[in-house]
C-alpha cells in the first residue's frame, strides 16, 4: 500500500469551498457527461453518524469505458462502471470505509481517500491521527497556481495566474501567494492505493497516485477559476437545488447502460469514519506507465462550455 497526504491550499475559507466544492462537483460532472459515459447519481440524501452528526451520502456510478488510457481498455470490457459510495460530513470527510470499492477485474485493488477542511496555509502537522498509517508518509504541497497540469486538461480561463474575481476581488495568484494571501484554507487529503499483484504493485500505485494528483489540481483550479458563479451569497439550499437539478441532466444525458463489470458493495462506515462527495471525476490519464506499451494518439475532445445553461444557473444569473 502507498499512503501519501496532499495539502492543497485555496484562496477561500472553509464555509466558502462548502459550497463551491458542491457546485464544482456538479457542474463538472455535466461538463464530462457524454451518452453512455460520465458521473450518473444514483442516489444524494441525507445521513446522521452518531460521531460526525448530519451529512450527507451519495452514491454514484462512475461510467468510465473510454475515458479509460489506452492500455487499461486493452484488459477491459467495452462497458462498465465503478461504484462510489461517500458519506460527506464536512469538514471532514471520507470516499470509503477500510472495504475500499473494488473492480471485479481488478480484485486487489482499492483506493481509500480521508479529507479534512482547515482555515490555514497546510501547516497542521499529523492532522489525521490515523492508525493506518505506519510510520512516515509523503506529505506534498499541490499548488493551484503553478504545479503543472496535463496539457490537454489547461485552460488559460482557469489559470489561477491570471485569473481575476470580480465580485470577490481575489486573484490573480503570484508566486508566494500562500505566504500572504487571505483568506486561505486548506484541503487535507490522505490517499491510500493499494494493488496487491506482485510484481506490479509499486508502479501501479505510483501510477494512481500521479493521476490522483492531476484530478486534485484540476478540481480545485476549477473550484476557485468558477467562484464568480457560486460565491456571491449563494446559501447552502441553492447549490442543492443546483445540484439536484444538474444531476438530473446529467443522468439524463448519461442514459441507462446495462453495465458489463459491476463493482463490490461498499459497507456502511464505522461510527469513527464518514465521508465526502467525492472528487470531480476527470477522466483518467491516458498516459500509460513506463513499463506498458504507450497507447496510439488520438484526437482531442472539444473544450466543454465554459457555461452551463441548466435551468437554476439561467435563473439566478438573471436575477443578479
Amino acid at each position: 500500500m502507498l499512503i501519501k497526504e496532499y495539502r492543497i491550499c485555496m484562496p477561500l475559507t472553509t464555509e466558502e469551498y462548502r459550497v463551491g466544492q458542491l457546485y464544482t462537483i456538479s457542474k463538472h460532472s455535466h461538463q464530462e457527461s457524454e451518452k453512455g459515459e460520465g458521473v450518473e447519481v444514483v442516489k444524494n440524501e441525507p445521513h446522521e453518524d452518531p460521531v460526525h452528526g448530519p451529512g450527507q451520502f451519495t452514491e454514484k456510478r462512475v461510467h468510465l469505458s473510454s475515458k479509460l488510457p489506452s492500455w487499461a481498455r486493452a484488459v477491459t470490457p467495452r462497458i462498465f462502471y465503478i461504484t462510489e459510495k461517500a458519506w460527506n460530513y464536512y469538514p471532514y470527510t471520507i470516499t470509503a470505509d477500510s472495504r475500499s470499492p473494488q473492480c471485479s477485474f481488478l480484485p486487489k485493488f482499492s483506493i481509500y481517500i480521508e479529507t479534512k477542511y482547515e482555515d490555514n496555509c497546510g501547516d497542521s502537522e499529523n492532522i489525521f491521527h490515523s492508525d493506518k498509517i505506519l510510520g512516515d508518509h509523503e506529505v506534498s504541497f499541490l499548488d493551484i497556481a503553478f504545479d503543472e497540469i496535463p496539457e490537454r486538461y489547461y485552460r488559460s480561463l482557469e489559470d489561477p495566474r491570471f485569473f481575476s474575481s470580480a465580485k470577490t476581488g481575489r486573484g490573480p495568484l503570484r508566486e508566494g501567494w500562500r505566504q500572504h494571501t487571505k483568506p486561505i484554507m486548506c484541503s487535507y487529503k490522505l490517499v491510500s492505493v493499494k494493488f496487491e499483484v506482485w510484481g506490479l504493485q509499486t508502479r501501479v500505485e505510483q501510477f494512481v497516485h500521479k493521476v490522483i494528483r492531476d484530478i486534485l489540481l484540476i478540481g480545485h483550479r476549477q473550484a476557485f477559476a468558477w467562484v464568480d458563479e457560486w460565491c456571491a451569497g449563494m446559501t447552502m439550499e441553492e447549490v442543492r437545488r443546483y445540484e439536484r437539478e444538474t444531476q438530473e441532466a446529467t443522468n439524463e444525458l448519461i442514459g441507462l447502460v446495462a453495465p458489463t463489470i459491476s463493482v463490490s458493495e461498499v459497507g456502511q462506515p464505522t461510527a469513527t469514519h464518514s465521508a465526502p462527495a467525492s472528487t470531480p471525476s476527470t477522466p483518467l490519464s491516458d498516459e500509460a506507465p513506463d513499463f506498458l506499451a504507450p497507447p496510439k494518439t488520438r484526437p482531442r475532445k472539444k473544450s466543454a462550455p465554459e457555461t452551463l445553461t441548466l435551468p437554476a444557473l439561467r435563473e439566478r444569473t438573471g436575477a443578479e
